[in-house]
């Protein structure tokens, strides 16, 4: 039987964690696929066991290609996981949840507005008093005349559970720094590439036009007077558990991620630092809580906001999105008041009713939870007490002591849908994200969002969410066009971090590939010699192992030629060896995180080409393994090397490729310096100058070049002074000359590109011939040649990095950690 009507019979007897009586997403009470199921049922139900079981291995594979992370708190392992199937809602099944979740968002906002202004909910008694105020999510320093703003809140984001009866209502709103927009574009479009017949055949709605309102709503954020505004998103950074979220939003809108250090205020107005000048910020889009957002006048041990940004908002400077403050909204004791506050505010019934919840400080809630403890979900207004890690009597004794700071919920009969699991689809627990924007005049839901599958309470896995059109002819999103905004025609420039974490990238990058072609040779070299240590051969592989062991510090043992295989393993996958593939990849892959949003997804791609192909080495222990798994790590890297050429040539590109230049400057002098200044005879020289030549891919243009007779003196005129060979030092200094010239802080006489000059004056100077002259077994002049251009390329890499790289000073703390003001 295929995947769904295995699944239809399934539905109805009792699992783990699902029961009959649920809501189910796919299969009606009489055993019938639903409507918006029956639609796609000509390839949904033609879905075999084996065939989602592919699916499923492919989902992991272009998840994990395309870096998708992320890390729940105590967990080590950083990973997303989505499910094959979607939750499938045909346009009737949506339809009343799109005008409660656009009126949600109205009421939302409406009462942000009111509570950090007139508070008319509190002088009529609509809420109490001691629900807002005690909530750490309440900033007063916003609550004054001149922090108000009429449209706090631009995007909203609402869990949404459904009742056995399938009638949709509110777990919870999220308002502060809403998430998981970004994690349902890739949940689309993974499924879209493992499931293209049947998202083909569904005619769902494209979640491109809300991203291009959302893109026009942020830009007419800006105050009124901005004519051509600058929005940046403002991210904790890379260790953020959402940080691809971030930074994948942040790119799709092509906007700069930015964090708070890269950011400063001078005369009431936010700027941001960009190569020694700063340039104005109109409007942010925060991903960072409010109360950390200022370190002067909100927590004073915050390191992630930005000292006086307060200030900006109140002359009305900056527009923050969503409003500082918007937090106050997230708590759960609002939810028992919802009616009310629709009524009060927009004259209105509440259209999406909330799950039970019940605010402790009204006693006739807390007796009633008293009684039914186990029954309940307790929580903190504002998650500031930890109550998962509470036993049942530490938490009464917890709310007893301050019952207003507590709600409890009960939590409803989740609705299911079927879940990949242990190679069966069972019916699991699902709840819905759905996403609201403010567009125009009026608030717009996203048509789809962000499904979670939930285990015991707990979030295991995600879907992504097909909402089917009416008909073929609707336009996505119902947006048939999006607001027309000013297109600025200025690049926004990166931002000294990001320019660092660019430069490394660059110099990581060009570290492993150099590292990895010399592996290859010495492999190779090893295939046909290690049997035979005292040949021409032998004595030349015992040569490059050395100097393999001091380009890659650690421990090899040069005495065994049977240990060659352990030793290049090791500097393939050995993460705490200094300069090895693995520590270089690592630390690549850390560069490319910080700067995801510069980035194509091509990038990523290549990382799990190299990570698969290291994971091949770590199992198999046959020696061709170390070649293949090396050759794979290298067509990954070059399959890189693609994909950051096709960037927009600017200033981060530029800083990227000066990287690249200067480490293989750095590597070809570091391996001529440990393999031909010394003479070990011609028969081994030959064999070893070979080596060097395949290492550095400069063997068929010697081959060509030279007739195949390798000479000392011609490899080092093709590796040092040759200007047309792209692997010799000539070559990339040339190109370094160029990359730091095109820089913004470049004038022609800056310390780093006097050292350039003073190099290339060195390189002009020399004579090739007159380097390779042999006094007893070594090459003298050779060997302080090219000691002298190490020590040019070391300073030269200071002077670059204090000039160019120069990022903000360290962020401080202006109160005592922990404290701050309320």
């Amino acid at each position: 039987m295929t995947v769904l009507r295995d699944y239809a019979s399934a539905v109805g007897q009792p699992t783990l964690d699902a029961a009959p009586g649920r809501y189910d997403e796919v299969v009606d009470a009489d055993g019938a696929l639903r409507p918006a199921w029956r639609s796609i049922a000509a390839s949904a139900l033609e879905i075999t066991g084996s065939q989602l079981r592919r699916v499923h291995r492919d989902i992991d594979r272009f998840l994990g290609d395309d870096g998708v992370t992320y890390r729940r708190p105590g967990e080590p392992r950083a990973t997303w996981r989505l499910d094959p199937l979607p939750i499938v809602l045909s346009p009737q099944d949506w339809a009343p949840l799109e005008v409660g979740l656009a009126q949600r968002a109205e009421l939302l906002n409406a009462l942000l507005a009111d509570l950090h202004g007139p508070q008319t909910v509190l002088a009529d008694g609509v809420l109490p008093p001691e629900l807002v105020y005690a909530h750490q999510g309440y900033l007063r320093v916003t609550a004054r005349a001149s922090s108000t703003d009429a449209r706090p809140l631009l995007v909203t984001a609402t869990d949404v559970a459904r009742t056995p009866a399938g009638e949709w209502m509110v777990v919870a709103d999220r308002a502060q720094a809403p998430s998981g927009l970004g994690y349902a574009m890739e949940n689309r479009h993974v499924i879209s590439r493992v499931l293209p017949e049947m998202y083909r055949e569904a005619g769902l709605h494209q979640m491109g036009p809300f991203l291009q309102a959302l893109r026009s709503t942020l830009m007419q954020a800006a105050p009124d007077h901005v004519a051509d505004p600058r929005v940046v998103v403002l991210t904790p950074g890379s260790s953020s558990e959402t940080a691809f979220d971030q930074a994948h939003l942040a790119s799709s809108l092509g906007f700069p991620l930015v964090q708070g250090n890269d950011l400063v205020v001078r005369s009431g107005a936010v700027w941001m630092r960009v190569f020694g000048r700063l340039e104005r910020v109109d409007v942010i889009l925060r991903r960072v809580d409010a109360s950390w957002c200022d370190p002067l006048e909100l927590r004073g041990d915050s390191q992630l906001g930005v000292p006086g940004l307060l200030e900006a908002v109140r002359r009305g400077n900056v527009r923050i999105v969503n409003g500082l403050g918007s937090g106050l909204l997230e708590n759960p004791a609002l939810l028992p008041y919802m009616s009310q506050l629709c009524e009060r505010l927009l004259d209105e019934p509440l259209r999406l009713a909330s799950v039970p919840t019940y605010w402790l400080g009204d006693p006739s809630s807390l007796a009633f939870v008293r009684k039914h403890v186990d029954e309940l979900t307790v929580r903190s207004i504002d998650r500031s007490v930890d109550v998962e890690h509470l036993g049942p009597d530490d938490l009464l004794r917890q709310v007893e002591a301050a019952p207003h700071r507590f709600a409890a919920q009960e939590l409803p009969a989740w609705s299911q849908a079927p879940r990949l699991t242990g190679g069966a689809v069972r019916p699991q627990s699902v709840a819905l994200r759905a996403f609201t924007l403010r567009y125009g005049a009026s608030y717009r839901p996203l048509l789809g969002g962000l499904a979670s599958v939930l285990e015991g309470g707990r979030t295991v896995s995600s879907k992504d969410v097909w909402v089917l059109k009416e008909s073929a002819d609707d336009p996505d999103q119902h947006l048939a066009e999006v607001l027309p905004v000013t297109s600025s025609s200025n690049v926004t420039p990166p931002v000294p971090r990001v320019l660092e974490d660019l430069f490394w990238f660059g110099r990581y990058a060009e570290r492993a590939e150099d590292t990895l072609r010399l592996v290859l040779v010495a492999h190779a070299l090893a295939e046909d010699y290690r049997s035979r240590p005292y040949s021409a051969g032998g004595v030349a592989l015992r040569v490059l192992r050395s100097a393999l062991q001091q380009l890659v510090p650690g421990t090899f043992d040069l005495t065994d030629p049977a240990a060659i295989d352990a030793d290049l393993r090791s500097v393939l996958l050995d993460a705490g060896r200094p300069a090895s593939v693995a520590q270089s990849f690592a630390a690549l892959r850390s560069a490319a995180q910080g700067v995801r949003d510069q980035l194509s997804i091509d990038v990523f791609r290549a990382f799990g080409a190299t990570e698969r192909a290291a994971g091949m080495l770590d199992v198999n222990d046959h020696s061709l393994q170390v070649t293949e798994s090396a050759e794979r790590m290298l067509t990954g890297l070059l399959a890189l090397h693609g994909a950051t050429a096709n960037m927009v040539h600017d200033d981060g590109w530029q800083v990227l490729e000066a990287g690249r230049s200067l480490e293989r400057c750095l590597q070809v002098v570091a391996l001529l310096r440990r393999s031909v200044t010394v003479r070990r005879g011609i028969d081994v020289d030959r064999h070893l100058h070979q080596a060097v030549l395949t290492a550095t891919e400069s063997a068929v243009t010697h081959r060509r070049r030279y007739r195949g007779f390798v000479r000392v003196t011609t490899l080092v005129e093709l590796l040092l002074a040759d200007p047309g060979n792209p692997r010799s030092l000539r070559f990339n200094l040339e190109a370094l000359r160029r990359h730091v010239a095109a820089l913004p802080a470049s004038t022609g006489s800056t310390r780093p590109e006097r050292l350039l000059d003073d190099l290339a004056e060195e390189l002009d100077r020399v004579d090739t011939a007159a380097l390779v002259p042999i006094e007893g077994e070594a090459r003298p002049n050779l060997e302080r040649h090219l000691d002298t251009v190490a020590v040019h390329l070391s300073r030269f890499a200071e002077a670059f990095e204090a000039m160019h790289l120069a990022a903000a000073p360290a962020p401080r703390s202006f109160g005592l950690a922990g404290r701050g003001p309320a």
